[in-house]
């Protein structure tokens, strides 16, 4: 027992798994490049994270070397891959961890009736064989273990409790029951593990973990359902990031801990100031925009427009905010920044926005600041936030804008002239087309033929209040059944909408490689 981060009360540790860049990575359109891992893993090192799972890394080569890569640099958190329960995964598995300071395979079979008939086609007995010795072989090579029963909570409980028993008695000292297609309810997931726990005679040499889906909107309530049930792992992602609705959003989780030790006496070693930056990163990295109203980081979380919230809050904080703003990184201040500010002002305050960019990054984000806040009277939180995830989601693209011109009114046809820089070479072409818009993705397919027809969204919307606003824009694009989003942001509509398009494009191919083959579900 030790002493809560929050006060007196003494707490148990709760441990955070987080699988961003595995689970969350499956999300459709949700692929990072490797570069883009390598800084969130570093980022959650920092955060205090205890178990990275870096990826899938028999999934495909790209798979395999960020797996390597992210064991390769971790310098405090266990390092996990993912492995179906085959001698091939579990090697393949072994290999990718290799270098890392603390690795764990993961590997997990399927136990419900349904999986087991018609994705496994197995009998329950080869299931159980396949536990252990999968768990065995994982053992030989590395001292972490854990061993997933996905879509854990449809299992029959004898046969999950047999299970159970056989993969600690193999060697594997995490045992995760996931919810994995979401269909639990917090009453009942609690009771699930106090009785796995109570009937598996070895139970007590493991660490019981838990990992829901968000498909009911029911993954953070039975997160922490389950830690009453006894499991003290949580496996969660940033922003709730996951296949289908997502997973159990970190956040929260820390959070809802963190705030509420009076009912929930757990801690973490999360330091959840580096949260909201966490957020900001991911949402970059992955053009998934984090909802307004999203708890603990989006964009309202602290916000109050409300009379009455406000006379509130000028009285006493307390009144309508159970935690403050810094207790999650995230500033007060919302308006600082103009045209006469300077580069230190500017990098000072990305640093408390949670940004710290390389000297390049800075300097084109700077001059992008700069043309920005000579076209805006005001320069808000929200537009330095759009300028600056524009800057790092671009930072290694094949293709980039370099300018635009478009002709437009009502007498068409509207035509658009777009120079773009493609592997560091400048090429231009003209276009029209029926609206600016398509005008502009026509010049962008005559300049990079590719084979997505199919524009599965467009999406507007202001970043901050005025004419004068930023505009951001997102773009999904649909290629042999893969489908990737990219955002792009501007004070000009049409610009944003060209860096959108491009930004997808990129996306599509780093995506073309790495198609998974079939039967890759995971927990």
């Amino acid at each position: 027992m030790t002493h809560s981060a929050n006060g007196s009360n003494t707490s148990e540790r709760v441990v955070i798994f987080d699988t961003t860049l595995r689970d969350g990575e499956q999300s459709p359109g949700a692929s990072m490049t490797l570069e883009e891992k390598l800084e969130v893993a570093d980022l959650l090192d920092q955060l205090g994270v205890d178990i990275i799972e870096a990826g899938f890394p028999i999934a495909s080569p790209g798979d395999f070397e960020s797996v390597a890569e992210v064991a390769r640099r971790v310098k405090n958190a266990s390092v996990a891959g993912l492995a179906r329960a085959s001698d091939k995964d579990i090697d393949r598995c072994a290999e990718a961890l290799r270098e890392a300071k603390r690795p764990r395979i993961h590997t997990f079979i399927s136990t419900s009736p349904v999986h087991m008939k018609y994705k496994l086609q197995m009998e329950p007995e080869r299931v159980l064989e396949l536990v252990a010795s999968s768990v065995t072989r994982a053992r030989n090579h590395v001292a972490e273990v854990e061993w997933s029963a996905e879509d854990g909570t449809r299992t029959e409980i004898d046969f999950l409790c047999r299970c159970v028993e056989t993969a600690i008695k193999a060697g594997a000292s995490t045992i995760n029951i996931p919810d994995t297609v979401g269909y639990t309810t917090p009453q009942e997931y609690e009771a699930l593990f106090r009785t796995v726990r109570e009937r598996v005679p070895n139970a007590d040499k493991a660490i019981f973990s838990v990992h829901c889906h968000d498909d009911l909107g029911l993954a953070v309530a039975n997160s922490l359902a389950g830690v009453r049930g006894g499991a003290r792992q949580v496996e969660c992602t940033i922003n709730g990031l996951g296949e289908r609705a997502g997973n159990a959003a970190m956040e929260e989780v820390v959070m809802a801990l963190k705030t509420r030790p009076d009912i929930l006496p757990y801690h973490t070693n999360i330091d959840a100031k580096l949260l909201t930056r966490a957020s900001k990163l991911v949402s970059a990295v992955t053009s998934f925009p984090v909802q307004y109203n999203k708890a603990i980081v989006g964009r309202n979380a602290f916000a109050h427009e409300s009379g009455i919230h406000q006379d509130g809050m000028l009285k006493n904080a307390h009144t309508y905010e159970i935690m403050t703003p810094e207790s999650v990184g995230v500033s007060k201040t919302s308006l600082v920044m103009g045209k006469h500010s300077g580069r230190h002002a500017f990098r000072e305050k990305l640093k408390e926005l949670g940004y710290d960019l390389g000297e390049n990054q800075l300097n084109d984000a700077f001059n992008r600041f700069k043309d920005l806040a000579d076209r805006k009277k005001f320069v808000y939180d929200e537009d330095l936030i759009a300028l600056v995830d524009d800057e790092i989601v671009t930072a290694h693209d094949h293709i980039k804008v370099l300018a635009l011109m478009v002709m437009a009114g009502t007498q068409g046809p509207q035509s658009a002239a777009l120079t773009l820089d493609i592997d560091g070479d400048k090429v231009t072409h003209q276009a029209t087309g029926n609206g600016p818009v398509d005008a502009i993705f026509n010049a962008i397919k005559a300049l990079a033929p590719h084979e997505a027809t199919t524009l599965e969204l467009y999406q507007v919307h202001a970043v901050t209040e005025g004419t004068d606003a930023q505009a951001e824009v997102s773009v999904r694009l649909s290629e042999d059944g893969k489908s990737v989003t990219g955002r792009g942001a501007d004070p000009d509509t049409l610009v944003a909408s060209a860096r959108a398009y491009v930004s997808a494009l990129n996306k599509l191919i780093v995506k073309r490689g790495r198609a998974r083959p079939e039967a890759m579900q995971a927990v």
